[in-house]
């Protein structure tokens, strides 16, 4: 139904591209800062709406219908 590996690849390439120029960070939020900024600028270039998203909302309404009852 949902392939998502290749979008969690593609995220994490970002950020390994992000964070390789800067091998030490002084501190913890350092970094997190640094990979909230860097996905901030990857969300902007996620403008492909998910194709096939109605057939797939069906079928998920109809496996986990207590999981989304609340949701749709």
């Amino acid at each position: 139904m949902i392939y998502t590996t290749n979008a969690i690849e593609n995220v994490h390439r970002q950020f390994r591209k992000v964070t390789k120029n800067r091998s030490l960070f002084p501190n913890d939020d350092a970094l997190i800062k640094m990979l909230y900024l860097a996905y901030r600028d990857i969300s902007k270039k996620w403008t492909r709406p998910v194709r096939n998203w109605t057939f797939i909302i069906s079928q998920l309404s109809i496996r986990f219908e207590e999981r989304l009852k609340n949701v749709l």
